[in-house]
């Protein structure tokens, strides 16, 4: 039988093209729209954890890499009540020099996921900025891969190269992985430079190219320090509008099929240790009927 779940890694080896801005930002909008999501934080910096407001952890991603423990065990709810956050921190630094010697380096992270992924109807992964092991294990562990892409000329080089890094993927570890999209990012269309961009990459990658532009927008860049997603942020900003548009797009691709549903039960938190998941001193976060003042349904 067919998984009914989707498992997305949102990967670019290229920092700062808005890679973890648009993984937070549409497992949110998935989580909105009341899919059972689940956010893995795979990125040694933790942006996409402290976007939530969540900090230090008793358990992190690297705990479940390791096998030290399971992912239900160190995954993390949030404001939104069908979107849970599989945390990263500093351990995740060393993984990549530990996990050389281990067996089936590769499939660590499909392994930790296997237990939860018929709990999600979809799983977004939010790579390192790099081509090593940790964005190895996840391309291995995804179904498909959503790559965000700036509008800029070096921006297309490191296209062909992590396309190139795909195709090895596809040939050696997993056969299935497919290319879910490529979505434009910090889009600024009185850039001519930006327009020439955009239009040699859907002159080659045609439909592949998602319709919607992710603009340059000061609130998106603003809702990370207030332990938001931009839809929790402010959900009238062009950058919000941008990422419901866009994970209406790629739901639409994907085709879910089935009623919504909810993420399962996790530990309360800290139920070992005593402490918990969100940093103390973080932002407080918006209830979820929130959303409903803004428009989302």
């Amino acid at each position: 039988m067919a998984s009914r779940s989707r498992v997305i890694a949102v990967v670019n080896q290229k920092g700062g093209v808005g890679k973890t801005t648009t993984a937070v930002n549409l497992a949110a909008c998935f989580a909105a729209s009341e899919r059972a999501t689940l956010l893995v934080d795979l990125d040694p910096q933790a942006n996409a954890s402290s976007a939530f407001g969540i900090g230090d952890t008793p358990r992190q991603v690297y705990d479940a890499i390791i096998g030290r423990c399971v992912i239900k065990d160190v995954a993390c709810p949030t404001a939104l009540s069908h979107l849970h956050v599989v945390p990263a921190g500093q351990d995740l630094v060393g993984a990549e020099v530990e996990l050389v010697s281990a067996m089936s380096r590769e499939r660590r992270l499909e392994s930790a996921l296997a237990d939860v992924r018929e709990d999600y109807e979809l799983i977004v992964i939010d790579c390192p900025p790099s081509l090593g092991l940790l964005t190895l294990n996840a391309l291995t562990a995804a179904d498909s891969i959503l790559i965000p892409l700036q509008c800029e000329y070096y921006a297309l080089e490191g296209l062909a190269r992590l396309l190139e890094t795909v195709d090895l993927v596809r040939a050696h570890l997993n056969p299935g992985v497919a290319l879910e999209g490529i979505a434009l990012t910090m889009v600024d269309l009185r850039n001519n430079l930006s327009r020439q961009v955009e239009r040699e990459v859907r002159g080659h990658f045609g439909e592949k190219v998602y319709r919607t532009r992710i603009p340059r927008n000061v609130r998106l860049s603003e809702a990370p320090s207030h332990g938001k997603p931009i839809i929790l942020y402010d959900i009238q900003s062009r950058g919000a509008v941008a990422y419901l548009r866009l994970a209406e797009e790629v739901l639409s691709g994907i085709g879910q099929v089935g009623p919504p549903r909810k993420p399962p039960e996790l530990p309360a938190p800290g139920a070992e240790t005593g402490e918990s998941p969100v940093a103390s001193g973080g932002p407080d976060l918006p209830e979820e009927s929130d959303l409903s003042e803004g428009g989302v349904r």
